[in-house]
């Protein structure tokens, strides 16, 4: 039986583990802990699902195999913890191409997916929340909506140990094991000797820490996350208040509606600043005021509720945006799923598989666009549209 090492349980590590044990793969889960780690960027009480990716059809491809498996998945975990609520997506200004508003639209219906257009007026009587001025055009697309990540995450470390997964929590990776080029194993922070066939770093933030000669093709990036608490969160709520993206390429908002516990999760994806993954999950000087200036201007409902708690959420940002997922051509048995980019949680369902697929050499569509490449390769076009 071969071995894999994971280095990182977040839904880049988990996922992969699940896939490779369910191919026969011997498999031990290694982090620091606990589970879920509360610093990873999956654990949180929510991020999108959505198949809105502008020109994107690949990756839109790849969602139409996801959402499918998210409705499935409430099933068996006999709780709703996908909520299809749809998402709406504003523009400042007429949707004309090139704006990826437009061009997810244009990339939806030709795909055969409906969407409702939201202009000349029709969003001020069915959000009303909005401050329709300010927004003439955009659309909603009914299959869409959010998941509970961090609950998401337990049930899948369940599902891991159940079948077959060794997790070891609490004992992270220190350093890799070497024989010349060649990875052989981890050394944990307990002093622990793991040996395997392959060690797959899915460390999320840390995994240039683990990786240094990959810190030019990806770094961690603090991102703010602000979680009011309105007097009034039915009015929060879908259908009048579901997902969301306001101009995201302008603005970098994006929110969700009230939870189970009143909570309005509010964030931006914007160009962060790099920190070094174990720095305190503080805002910066400033974030909470823009915040409120978006408020005012665009949901003036929310624009006093009460700050319930702010933290940062750590992407690990790749070079181009996209997901960096392969076996190391200069090191072998070393493997990296990481690169999340700010998109990375919708994808669970799916995302394993593609993991395990570049970890046996299976090429794909998949596998090729989100393999082993440096800048040189492919010149970088600025992160793609992630939301999280």
């Amino acid at each position: 039986m071969k071995r894999v090492i994971v280095a990182g349980s977040g839904v880049f590590g988990v996922s992969a583990a699940l896939s490779l044990a369910t191919r026969g793969w011997g498999v031990d889960l290694v982090d620091a802990g606990p589970l879920p780690r509360p610093e990873a960027a999956s654990t949180d009480i929510s991020k999108i699902v959505r198949m809105d990716y502008g020109s994107d059809a690949l990756t839109t491809e790849l969602m139409e195999r996801a959402l499918p498996l998210w409705r499935a998945s409430n099933l068996a975990w006999r709780e709703e913890l996908y909520h299809e609520v749809g998402f709406l997506l504003l523009s400042r200004s007429p949707l004309a191409p090139g704006g990826f508003e437009h061009d997810s639209v244009t990339t939806l219906t030709a795909r055969g997916h409906a969407v409702d257009r939201l202009d000349d007026g029709k969003l001020a009587s069915r959000f009303p929340a909005w401050t329709a001025a300010a927004y003439p055009d955009g659309y909603f697309n009914p299959r869409a909506g959010w998941v509970e990540s961090g609950r998401v995450v337990s049930f899948m470390i369940e599902n891991a140990k159940a079948g077959g997964v060794c997790v070891h929590t609490g004992d992270g990776v220190l350093r890799l094991v070497e024989d010349g080029s060649r990875v052989t194993g981890v050394v944990t922070a307990s002093g622990a000797r793991l040996l395997a066939d392959v060690v797959l770093i899915a460390a999320g933030a840390w995994t240039p820490l683990l990786a240094p000669h990959l810190s030019s093709v990806m770094w961690p990036v603090a991102q703010p996350v602000f979680h009011l608490k309105p007097d009034d969160p039915e009015n929060w709520r879908p259908p009048r208040f579901p997902v969301w993206a306001a101009a995201i390429a302008e603005t970098g908002w994006y929110g969700f509606p009230a939870a189970a516990s009143g909570i309005v999760k509010i964030a931006n994806h914007g160009p962060g600043r790099r920190v070094h993954p174990d720095a305190d999950r503080v805002i910066a000087a400033g974030d909470e005021e823009k915040l409120r200036a978006f408020l005012s201007e665009s949901l003036p409902g929310l624009a006093g509720a009460p700050l319930a708690s702010s933290k940062t959420c750590l992407y690990c940002d790749s070079f181009d945006g996209d997901f960096f997922i392969g076996r190391d051509p200069d090191r072998p048995g070393l493997a990296v799923a990481a690169g999340d980019s700010g998109h990375g949680f919708k994808f669970a369902p799916v995302l394993g598989d593609v993991i395990a697929d570049a970890i046996e050499d299976k090429p794909s569509r998949f596998t090729e666009r989100f393999g082993w490449r440096v800048p040189e390769e492919r010149k970088a076009e600025g992160a793609r549209w992630g939301l999280s």
